[in-house]
């Protein structure tokens, strides 16, 4: 498990490390690329000083927020650090790290002349080992002894948390305790009250909702010791000899677990799984062997695996994962046993994107993100045939590609401990993702049957429900601003703190905006924050939007929003960025195309341009207004 088996395997490693550019400027792109293949500890820890050489101290223009990571531990936590900043490599975030001094976390939270308070970290991590939690525990406490021992580290880790989001407004993730303590009662020793290991399984399972409540991250290494096995993780030997809780052989699982957690804060999460059909969801050929010829259901080992995996998928499709389907078929033999088939767990319902032909799987897989408006590089595609997975990773190496080999009873499980769909929490509109992406299917037939645009946008009976920044839209509001690449005009990203911020700013409004039509509701698909300037300005700090509503004139329906809200705090000026990323160049031109007068463009694309509010006349459009 700590070897990262879902990645490829980099045959020539040794050639590969050495070719890697000593120029700061180039050397980032093939160490990601080396980042992506399998690595142990060893690997992990050479690409990390070999990149660390080639940057010297140089932080790289990413189309990411540098991440400042804090660990605040009470045990040896060095082993961990090279695996950390390789995961954030993996996923195209630099990661800068300050490592407390020795068991004196709290220490340095308390003191704002240290080392911590200096490094200034934007996200937290609390590493506290087991023994160090445990250690006043012993066999002779009751029950009422150990709750309230329970009680007290408990408010001591919140207290922890709040000390440190009120010093640095940061992203707080805690370490879920290693359960290492050697039980000495056997089968039922959570009926011992002075149990050490019964404690940290007690405080483990006090930690989950605490940290739901506040808001905290949690980095579950229980989970992963429960799957993996205790030896995998700790090694008793080097906890003696140099208080490693975490041995330097599961560092690099260890970093890439927290890696995803960063990934998620910044929308680095993959959001489509892209599946072949053949000896993928079912076993045989279903162009040769017919319907009947599927191995598929129950009755049979692999039949069963293969539902199994549907399942799985399924499962993942409820919770926000977009599901498609890249096929090389005949598209009448490929959609028979989603219509057909009784042991079918997918349908053709839960698939988003269904493209079956003879073109190779890399101009398809472009395809499909391109029906759904996504980025290619969201995509995960699962195809049991090595070749095709070769292809794609050669074509479109920002696909991920898990190497899930021949056996199907093991593709869910490849999947989940690969975690390309890491979220740190889950909002309405994922669980309604499925069914929106369903009326997106929907409204591109009344598309092909309109005989004009208007015809069209009027028959979609559109209504724009906005809402100011609330309490009940931040997860919402947060995920978007820190996933939507595309549509995204300054690409600023901001956690809780600072959406919070914009919602107790007088001179500043955020508005969440919702599209519904007559196929059903989109979801909160825009995300716009004004802020007032000294001058009487109103500069448009943030608009982004999804892009699966384009060309529907919402960007008009918003624009006249934004000048009535403009207006309201007294400005006289609308005034519109763009600074370009890799990702965002079809809004270049956005705010001149809605009427805006532009008055500066840089030599690297960024420009500024302003809409004079007096006399502004609202664009008619087909959209209708409501506020809710």
């Amino acid at each position: 498990m700590t070897a990262l088996y879902w990645l490829p395997v980099e045959e020539n490693w040794r050639a590969a490390l050495k070719m890697l550019p000593a120029d700061p400027a180039l050397a980032w792109g093939p160490a990601k690329a080396l980042a992506n293949t399998r690595l142990d500890a060893v690997r992990t820890n050479q690409l990390d000083e070999v990149l660390r050489r080639a940057l010297g101290g140089v932080v790289p223009k990413l189309g990411t927020k540098p991440v400042r990571l804090a660990i605040l531990g009470s045990c040896t936590t060095a082993q961990l650090l090279p695996a950390i900043r390789v995961a954030g490599l993996r996923r195209d975030i630099f990661v800068s790290v300050y490592e407390a001094e020795y068991g004196q976390y709290w220490q340095e939270l308390e003191d704002t002349a240290s080392g911590l308070h200096a490094f200034k970290p934007n996200v937290v991590l609390f590493a506290l080992d087991a023994h160090h939690l445990a250690a006043g525990v012993n066999g002779t406490m009751d029950e009422a002894a150990s709750v309230e021992m329970q009680a007290e580290i408990l408010k001591r880790i919140t207290g922890c948390w709040q000390l440190a989001k009120q010093h640095f407004e940061c992203v707080v993730v805690q370490q879920s305790l290693v359960p290492l303590h050697i039980g000495v009662m056997g089968n039922n020793e959570h009926r011992l009250p002075g149990s050490k290991a019964g404690f940290i399984a007690r405080l483990n399972a006090a930690l989950r909702p605490l940290a739901d409540a506040q808001g905290v991250a949690l980095l579950a290494i229980d989970d992963a010791v429960a799957r993996d096995g205790l030896a995998a993780w700790h090694d008793p030997v080097m906890w003696h000899r140099a208080k490693q809780e975490i041995f330097s052989p599961a560092a690099p699982m260890y970093g890439e677990l927290l890696g995803r957690i960063l990934g998620a804060l910044q929308g680095k999460s993959y959001k489509c799984l892209v599946l072949d059909l053949d000896n993928t969801l079912w076993g045989g050929v279903v162009g040769d062997d017919g319907l009947a010829g599927l191995v598929l259901g129950q009755g049979s080992a692999l039949g069963e695996a293969f539902v199994a995996f549907q399942d799985y998928a399924r499962e993942l499709s409820r919770r926000g994962v977009i599901l498609a389907v890249c096929s090389k078929n005949d598209e009448a033999n490929a959609l028979e046993p989603f219509e057909k088939h009784p042991e079918m767990v997918l349908r053709r319902g839960d698939i988003a994107c269904f493209v079956a032909n003879w073109s190779n799987k890399a101009d398809n897989i472009r395809s499909i993100a391109q029906q759904l408006n996504i980025g290619i590089d969201s995509l995960v595609f699962v195809d049991d045939n090595p070749f095709e997975r070769n292809l794609v990773r050669t074509e479109l190496p920002m696909v991920a590609v898990p190497e899930v080999g021949d056996d199907p009873a093991s593709y869910a499980r490849t999947l989940a401990d690969a975690g390309y769909f890491e979220s740190t929490a889950i909002s309405a509109e994922d669980r309604e993702r499925s069914a929106q992406y369903q009326g997106n299917r929907l409204r591109e037939s009344l598309k092909e049957s309109a005989t004009d645009l208007p015809s069209y946008l009027r028959g979609l009976e559109m209504v724009l429900i906005w809402r100011r920044f609330d309490a009940l839209g931040l997860t919402r509001i947060v995920q978007l601003i820190n996933k939507t690449n595309q549509f995204n005009l300054r690409t600023q990203r901001y956690g809780e703190a600072e959406v919070r911020a914009v919602i107790d700013d007088p001179q500043a409004f955020g508005l969440q905006l919702r599209l519904t039509d007559r196929f059903g509701d989109n979801g909160i698909i825009a995300i716009v924050i004004g802020k007032l300037q000294g001058s009487g300005d109103l500069l448009i700090d943030t608009w982004l939007m999804s892009c699966r509503v384009l060309g529907r004139q919402v960007e008009q329906a918003t624009l006249n929003l934004m000048a009535q809200e403009a207006l309201r705090l007294g400005a006289k000026r609308l005034v519109g960025e763009y600074l370009p990323t890799a990702k965002n160049a079809m809004v270049r031109d956005h705010y001149e195309k809605l009427g805006f007068d532009v008055v500066s463009r840089e030599a690297d694309g960024r420009s500024r341009a302003v809409l004079e509010l007096d006399g502004f006349v609202p664009e008619q459009n087909f959209i209708a207004m409501q506020e809710g």
